[in-house]
């Protein structure tokens, strides 16, 4: 399988400057700050298992019976309140950060491993739901561990605790970004929350990591570009931007100035979607579809938080009873959803099931 890195763009990404790849942001006391943390992560896990019941469901089913709702049963037959693949590998990713307090790109593969393999940070204590390309890349990067340990004469039980001499010499030799070129799924896309929330006082940072981390298991443009503007959304909630200028046609081009983005511009189908392609008052009879392609979800999350009238609740189930990915639209839309409303305006009611 090729290693994803055979364009040049892939080359370009991941490039970073010496003095930025070492930053991590220490502690801060700040109950507001807090709010938007555990607001977004706990956002994203509350859609995730709201759309978890009638995952895969179609847009003429959710019409026939919409959800209204937190339940369990259903696509997976999960208690209510259990989370699927989306919130288990952003947890993944966000135990990485901390436990490395940075960047670590051969750590998240190992978490996320575990999670694939041993049910590390499920609900259920196993993987039962699982994309393809996230799949197809994991059982890539553990072919390129078990070479990495055959080369270099290293236990395989000490594969996933290398030391970061290692560590820096199977990104030379192997890569870490494990997928084939034009995957463009939304399974990248559903995990963020974690990156922009341990970056967000470097927006840069954050923009930058998010688009490599989508690399990891998503090799196409799209997914890496969706990645870095949803990032900048959520940095820049925690950055005072209000609702109104999150969504605001201009925002791309407002953050560009202030360097988040770098060198390194948007695909242009995500700078339709950043200058407003999402607003669309007849959701779904306006086209807006919530599949499995990272455009349309991107789509499909910004659609519901345009139509959400400041209301999680609202948003939600706007984002579920689209149908199709039920699950990952609503985890998307409560990554970004979650920061700009805060832990204190969700339902209380869905916070404490059990």
């Amino acid at each position: 399988m090729a290693d994803g890195t055979s364009t040049e763009w892939l080359d370009e990404i991941g490039q970073k400057p010496e003095d930025m790849s070492l930053k991590h942001p220490e502690y801060e006391r700040n109950v507001a700050l807090h709010k938007k943390i555990y607001g977004s992560m706990l956002a994203m896990a509350i859609g995730d298992a709201f759309g978890a019941c009638v995952e895969f469901r179609p847009h003429s089913y959710m019409v026939a019976y919409p959800l209204r709702n937190l339940r369990g049963g259903g696509t997976w037959g999960l208690k209510a309140g259990q989370w699927t693949d989306d919130t288990s590998m952003a947890l993944c990713l966000a135990a990485s950060l901390i436990v490395k307090k940075c960047f670590n790109p051969y750590d998240q593969l190992v978490r996320y491993s575990w999670w694939y393999k041993h049910g590390y940070m499920s609900s259920t204590g196993k993987c039962f739901d699982i994309g393809k390309a996230t799949k197809d890349s994991l059982q890539e990067f553990s072919r390129r561990q078990q070479s990495f340990a055959h080369q270099n004469q290293i236990s395989k039980k000490s594969l996933d605790f290398l030391s970061d001499g290692c560590v820096d010499k199977f990104e030379n030799d192997m890569k870490t970004a494990c997928s084939i070129p034009g995957v463009a799924g939304n399974g990248a896309l559903m995990r963020l929350a974690p990156l922009p929330l341990f970056f967000h006082r470097y927006p840069s940072d954050a923009v930058f990591y998010a688009g490599k981390s989508a690399l990891l298991t998503h090799g196409d443009r799209k997914a890496s570009d969706a990645c870095r503007y949803y990032a900048a959304l959520i940095c820049a909630a925690f950055h005072g931007f209000k609702k109104d200028k999150l969504l605001n046609k201009k925002f791309y081009k407002n953050v560009s100035r202030l360097g988040w983005f770098g060198n390194d511009p948007l695909h242009q189908e995500i700078i339709n979607i950043a200058e407003g392609s999402f607003k669309k008052r007849k959701g779904y009879d306006d086209g807006i579809r919530a599949g499995g392609y990272v455009i349309k979800a991107l789509e499909a999350a910004l659609w519901a938080f345009w139509s959400d009238k400041e209301s999680f609740e609202k948003g939600v189930l706007l984002a579920v009873n689209l149908g199709d990915d039920t699950d990952t639209i609503a985890a998307i839309y409560g990554q970004l959803a979650g920061a700009v409303y805060g832990y204190d305006r969700l339902p209380s009611e869905w916070e404490d099931i059990n």
